[in-house]
C-alpha cells in the first residue's frame, strides 16, 4: 500500500469497451492504495484517459490544458495518444510505480483572433484550420514575422503542430514533424493559382518563435470558419488572426523510447 494520499483522475468516454475498461483499472489502481475522484480532481498526480485519439482531445479541450501529466490506454482506433493497451494495464501500473517512464513535452499552436470589436485566445494540440463556412472558398492574406508570404486562395490552411503533423495535416499533403521540434506547418487546402492570387502548392515549416499572421479579404471575414482539433468555431467580423507556439506545453508519460516510430510505421505502412 501507498503511505500517502496519491490521486489518479481516470477519463474514458462511454462506449461499452471503455467503461469496461475503467472499472478493471479503477479496481487495480484502487488495491494499489490510489484513490480515484469521481470529479475531475486539479491536485492529482495523473490524467489517464480512456478511449481514442479523440477522446483524448476532447479530455484536453475540457480541462482547459491541465498541467497534470496525460497517459491514454487505447479502446478506440489506432492512435498516436494513446499508449496502453487495456490487456497491459498491469504491466502499465507496474512500470508507473517504479517510475519506470520519461515525461514528454507536446508543443501546442496558439491563436489571437481578432474582430472588429474584440480578441479571443485558442489553443489547439494537433492544429487550428481556417475553412470558409458551407464550403465556400476563402481568401486569404498570409504572413511570417510580418513578411507577406502569399495571396491564398483555396478551401483553407492547417496549421499544425508536430503531434499533429500526422493528422489532417498529413492527409491535406504534409510533411510529418518529429514532435520534438518547435515549429508550426501551414498546409493549404486545395488552393488555387491565378493572376489574382499565387498561393502556395506545398506546406511552409516556421519556426515556432516567428508568428504566423492570416488576414480574411474584408467582404469575406463573415465567411470564416475556425476549427480547432475538429471543433468548429464561428467569430464574426474576423480581421486577423495570428498563431504563435505558447510557453504552455501539455506532458504525456512515454513507457517506450520508440513508441513514435512505432505509431508511425503502424499507421503509415
Amino acid at each position: 500500500m501507498l503511505d500517502n494520499k496519491r490521486i489518479i483522475n481516470v477519463i474514458y468516454n462511454y462506449n461499452s469497451h471503455s467503461k469496461q475498461t475503467y472499472n478493471i483499472l479503477v479496481d487495480k489502481l484502487k488495491k494499489k492504495g490510489f484513490v480515484i475522484p469521481k470529479k475531475y480532481d486539479d491536485k492529482a498526480e495523473l490524467n489517464i484517459c480512456i478511449g481514442g485519439d479523440g477522446a483524448f482531445l476532447r479530455a484536453v479541450h475540457k480541462y482547459q490544458f491541465p498541467s497534470i501529466p496525460f497517459i491514454g490506454i487505447n479502446t478506440g482506433h489506432l492512435g498516436f495518444f494513446q499508449e496502453i493497451l487495456p490487456e497491459n494495464i498491469d504491466e502499465f501500473i507496474e512500470k508507473y510505480m517504479n517510475k519506470d517512464y520519461v515525461i514528454e513535452e507536446i508543443y501546442l499552436v496558439k491563436s489571437n483572433i481578432c474582430t472588429q470589436n474584440n480578441c479571443f485566445e485558442l489553443y489547439g494540440v494537433n492544429e487550428i484550420v481556417i475553412k470558409g463556412i458551407q464550403s465556400k472558398v476563402v481568401h486569404l492574406e498570409i504572413y511570417i514575422d510580418g513578411n507577406h508570404l502569399e495571396k491564398f486562395c483555396g478551401d483553407g490552411v492547417i496549421i499544425s503542430t508536430p503531434v499533429g503533423s500526422t493528422a489532417y495535416n498529413f492527409s491535406s499533403g504534409g510533411s510529418i514533424i518529429y514532435p520534438s521540434l518547435k515549429t508550426l506547418q501551414i498546409t493549404p487546402l486545395s488552393p488555387i493559382s491565378s493572376r489574382a492570387y499565387r498561393s502556395l502548392s506545398n506546406s511552409t515549416v516556421v519556426p515556432g518563435e516567428i508568428p504566423i499572421t492570416v488576414r480574411p479579404e474584408y467582404r469575406y471575414e463573415n465567411s470564416i470558419l475556425i476549427v480547432v482539433d475538429g471543433f468548429e468555431i464561428k467569430y464574426d467580423n474576423i480581421t486577423e488572426i495570428t498563431f504563435t507556439v505558447p510557453p504552455k506545453t501539455i506532458s504525456r508519460l512515454n513507457f517506450d523510447k520508440n513508441m513514435y516510430w512505432n505509431n508511425l510505421k503502424s499507421k503509415f505502412l
